[in-house]
């Protein structure tokens, strides 16, 4: 058994590359797009694409995964609804989920009991909230000192609503209630997603004849088993970004910043004396700070297929969320139809067959097809929030995809991309030109300033961070572009770029910082490889 797969599984594209385990050296390549209706498509056309009648799955000896699917679900506020519970004597605060619930109960730094846990109120709480959420997490006061009151609350949720719950004390070990809670919260709101990505994973390998160890990155570079990632989900947090770190260690630069430019997202991470740097917080993506040990990185929105709308007042904005590129859309309406200013933004996909036809949206889009929302009212009866809360739950379980104008559109007009229609990401430009009352080329050229403005923004935010701390440097980084003057700034450290929409973008952000950037040899697939680099170092560390 002489190679080793690595899978990076994106917003996008799946990419698969098989490596010689003795050289290191990539034998083969594959890039698939990320079939998010069933993901063990995409990853099973990946890694078929890898053999040949020289190289049988039986020659492999491992395959290492990694995935932005978690940090993409945070960023674009999606995953399971999650109910909080906070025990004792804190200062209240609030994490993005369905509930934040104070209750009396906790221990003091000795873990003495400091008042009795409020069984009455947490009982009558589930009792309300167990058709709202999904899975529960729980947060006592010293709970790592003594975790009786979280683990008597879990036993109480379990009675009355046998959902997941995830207590503070067994993700962290750490003081700090909110950055505990929030650990806590994020293996409750990404475990579902990553149960049925490994799931996924599992099935495209049997597809494939593959019998060999499965390895999942971790964001501190490191792997895990099937096993400890479903029961721990959040330590795939940044497993995409110590991948790309991890690649980046290869390009021969001590000193460097690596940014990938994804569908979704943008990473940041730092090289220093040719190693990754390690962060001594803990793991940061979007609003979440959490104990989650990962590599120093910053995660952003804003990539390849963040979604462009032009708003009511005629302003083009680029949203964090990510649709479908009409581009890679097939069998759509005409985008004149339904895309520009007044209009809705985007379309509504059926993505899975056999919907259920108790659901009037599904049924719907299973009869008519493609819809705008505005359609789906119209022809469903169902609208306003109930709609829109539909329509996002529908979209978390990958029973409806969602199509619109993206940067990857505008690359595809303006001849710099070619992987899907091109013709339909020009109708699209066409639709929102005409809005906006410029030509397509105009239109095009905002849309790509507008994504540079945003990975520029993330680079300086991680920087900014470093070298100030958030409290000073988020103030700063807002206003230095006001009403009297404008901050340029120019880094001392080159980017090494990785990632497909990498080179369409970050040489202009790399002029506007005043640095150069390095594109290493098969950078556009670089996550797979340094996926498969891990899952090697695992290899030989291993008894």
């Amino acid at each position: 058994m002489k190679y080793c797969i690595g899978i990076d599984t994106g917003g996008t594209y799946t990419d698969a590359v098989l490596l010689d385990k003795d050289t290191g050296k990539v034998i083969c390549r594959s890039k698939q797009p990320t079939t998010h209706h069933d993901v063990s498509i995409g990853v099973g056309n990946a890694l078929s694409a890898l053999f040949s009648k020289d190289i049988k799955a039986s020659d492999v000896a491992c395959l290492a995964v990694s995935t932005t699917l978690a940090t993409n679900a945070i960023v674009e506020k999606r995953g399971a609804r999650v109910g909080l519970f906070v025990l004792g004597y804190v200062r209240p605060f609030k994490l993005p989920v369905v509930a934040n619930v104070f209750l009396k109960g906790g221990h003091d730094i000795m873990g003495k009991e400091e008042q009795p846990l409020d069984i009455e109120n947490l009982v009558d709480t589930v009792q309300g909230l167990k058709n709202e959420v999904d899975s529960y997490a729980v947060c006592g006061a010293m709970s790592i000192k003594n975790p009786t009151h979280e683990l008597v609350t879990e036993e109480a949720i379990s009675l009355i609503d046998p959902k997941p719950v995830f207590c503070s004390h067994r993700v962290s070990s750490h003081p700090g209630m909110e950055q505990r809670a929030a650990t806590a919260c994020l293996h409750a709101k990404l475990q579902p997603l990553m149960i049925d990505f490994l799931a996924s994973v599992q099935r495209s390998m049997i597809q494939v004849g593959l019998e060999c160890p499965v390895t999942i990155i971790c964001g501190n570079g490191s792997g895990a088993s099937l096993e400890e990632v479903a029961e721990r989900a959040a330590v795939t947090m940044a497993s995409g970004p110590a991948a790309t770190a991890r690649f980046g260690a290869t390009a021969g630069k001590k000193n460097a910043l690596v940014v990938d430019v994804g569908g979704t997202t943008t990473d940041v991470c730092m090289l220093k004396d040719g190693h990754t740097v390690m962060s001594n917080k803990g793991c940061r993506i979007d609003r979440w700070q959490t104990h989650v040990q990962a590599i120093d990185m910053y995660t952003a929105a804003g990539g390849g297929d963040s979604h462009i709308i032009c708003t009511s007042e005629g302003k083009l904005t680029l949203l964090p969320t990510r649709v479908q590129p009409l581009a890679m859309t097939s069998d759509i309406p005409d985008p004149g139809d339904w895309l520009g200013r007044g209009k809705s933004g985007t379309l509504i996909l059926p993505a899975s067959a056999g919907a259920n036809p108790d659901d009037p949206v599904l049924a719907c889009l299973s009869r008519e097809g493609p819809l705008t929302s505005t359609a789906i009212a119209q022809k469903s009866g169902v609208g306003g929030i109930v709609l829109e809360k539909r329509i996002e739950r529908l979209f978390f379980l990958q029973q409806i995809g969602i199509t619109g104008f993206t940067p990857t559109d505008a690359l595809h007009v303006s001849g710099r991309l070619n992987l899907g229609d091109s013709r339909m990401a020009r109708k699209g430009a066409e639709a929102l030109a005409a809005e906006l009352g410029c030509s397509v080329e105009d239109l095009c050229q905002q849309v790509l300033t507008l994504t540079e403005d945003v990975i520029e923004k993330t680079i300086l935010d991680y920087l900014g961070r470093a070298v100030w701390g958030e409290q000073k440097a988020v103030p700063f980084l807002n206003y230095r572009d006001n009403d009297l003057f404008f901050v340029n700034f120019s880094l001392k450290l080159p980017l090494i770029g990785i990632g497909a929409a990498a080179k369409a973008f970050l040489p202009n952000v790399a002029k506007r910082l005043q640095t150069t950037v390095f594109f290493p040899e098969l950078f556009e697939t670089g996550n797979a490889i340094g996926a498969a680099l891990i899952g090697m170092e695992n290899i030989q560390d291993s008894p």
